[in-house]
C-alpha cells in the first residue's frame, strides 16, 4: 500500500530456468539450442523497470561443474541469456547461482536464504513492495521465508499477468489509536467490492459510516472501542480522525483522481460536488456539498437546519458537525457544506 513517497530500493528476485527462459526437457540449459524466452517477459521487466524496480537472479544450478554439467556448457548459455538481456537494457544487479545438488544439504539452495542473506540482513530495501518470482513451490516458500510476495508463473499467469499484478495494487491502509478513551483500527481499500464491516457501538453512527462507504464505493472495516458510558463524543471524534488519516494514507499520491466533478440529484437531496452554483441554496429540499481532496484542511458546514432532534438512538446529532470537521483535519479535505 502507498501513503508517501517511498525512495526505499524495490527489487525483483528472478528464479532463472522456468521463468525467464523455458526449461527444456532434461532440466538443464547447457547448449544454445535450449534456450527459450518466456512469453512477454522482456516487455514485462521494461515496464517494472520503469516502474523503479531493480532484478536480482536467483538460481538452483543442480551439479554445475560436474561431469554431468560441465561448467563450460552451462557458461556459454548463460551469458547468452544474459546478453540478451542486457541488449534491451534490462540489467541484474545481482546473479547469485548455487551450484549445488539437493543431497549435499549446502545452505544456498533455494529455498533456503543463504544466496540472499546478505539482503536479509540489509533493512534498508522496501519489503512491501518487492517480488520473489518463480515458477516452482521452492521460490513461493523462498519469497515466504524472506518476508516478500511470491508470484509464481505458470501457462495461465504469464509475465503480463504479473506485471498487471504489480503494477496494480488496490488503495489500501491500515490505521490505528489507542488513547486514553477510545481504542481504534481501521482499514481502508478503496478498490475493493465488498460490504463494510463497521462496529462503534453507536447504531445510527454505524449506519452513517456504512452509507459513506457505500456511497463512495469503498470498503471500510472499522473497530471502535470508546468511553461510552461517559458520552460519544470522543468515540466519534477519534473515529473521524482515524478514517481521515486511513483515507488519506490509501490514496497515496492521488494519481488518477479527477478534482472537478460531477452532480448527483436524488429524490430528496440535491448535491452537487464542485458546482455549488448551480443549485439554490434557500430551497429547503437542497443539500450543496463542495468538496476538494486538496490537502489543505477547511471545513464550512451549515447543519442546524436539518437537526429536528437531539438523539438517533445513542447518536447525538450535534457531533456531526465536529465528525464533518475532525474527518476534513485528517484527510487535508476542503469541504462546505
Amino acid at each position: 500500500m502507498s501513503g508517501y513517497f517511498n525512495f526505499m530500493t524495490k527489487y525483483l528476485f528472478i528464479d532463472r530456468d522456468g521463468t525467464l527462459v523455458k526449461e527444456p526437457y532434461d532440466y538443464q540449459v547447457d547448449a544454445l539450442c535450449k534456450i527459450s524466452f518466456c512469453e512477454y517477459v522482456f516487455p514485462a521487466l521494461l515496464a517494472l523497470k520503469d516502474e523503479g524496480y531493480k532484478f536480482i537472479m536467483v538460481s538452483n544450478q543442480d551439479g554445475l561443474g560436474t561431469d554431468s554439467f560441465p561448467l563450460n556448457t552451462f557458461t556459454e548459455s548463460h551469458e547468452f541469456i544474459v546478453d540478451a538481456f542486457e541488449s534491451q537494457g534490462i540489467i541484474f544487479d545481482e546473479i547469485l547461482i548455487c551450484p549445488h545438488k539437493e543431497s549435499d544439504n549446502c545452505d544456498c539452495r533455494k529455498p533456503k536464504l543463504g544466496m540472499v542473506m546478505a539482503y536479509m540482513r540489509d533493512l534498508s530495501w522496501d519489503r512491501e513492495n518487492s517480488y520473489f518470482i518463480g515458477d516452482r513451490e521452492t521460490d513461493m516458500l523462498m519469497a515466504k521465508s524472506m518476508g516478500i510476495k511470491g508470484l509464481r508463473l505458470s501457462d495461465n499467469y504469464t509475465w503480463l499477468n504479473i506485471l498487471h499484478d504489480i503494477k496494480t495494487k488496490d488503495r489500501e491502509a491500515l490505521v490505528t489509536r489507542e488513547t486514553k478513551e477510545t481504542k481504534i483500527k481501521i482499514y481502508v481499500n478503496l478498490d475493493k467490492k465488498d460490504k463494510s464491516i463497521i462496529s462503534t457501538k453507536i447504531g445510527f453512527f454505524d449506519h452513517m459510516l456504512d452509507q459513506i462507504a457505500t456511497h463512495a464505493g469503498i470498503y471500510m472495516n472499522v473497530d471502535v472501542v470508546g468511553d461510552l458510558h461517559i458520552d460519544a463524543h470522543h468515540t466519534i471524534e477519534d473515529t473521524a480522525l482515524v478514517l481521515g488519516s486511513a483515507i488519506k494514507k490509501a490514496l497515496g499520491d492521488k494519481k488518477g483522481i479527477a478534482r472537478f466533478g460531477f452532480v448527483l440529484p436524488m429524490d430528496e437531496v440535491y448535491a452537487s460536488v464542485f458546482a455549488s452554483n448551480i443549485a439554490d441554496s434557500s430551497s429547503n429540499d437542497t443539500t450543496l456539498v463542495s468538496l476538494d481532496i486538496s490537502g489543505r484542511p477547511y471545513c464550512k458546514l451549515d447543519l442546524d437546519a436539518i437537526f429536528t432532534q437531539d438523539m438517533i438512538g445513542d447518536y447525538p446529532v450535534h457531533l456531526t458537525e465536529h465528525f464533518f470537521q475532525s474527518l476534513a483535519t485528517t484527510l487535508g479535505l476542503t469541504l462546505n457544506m
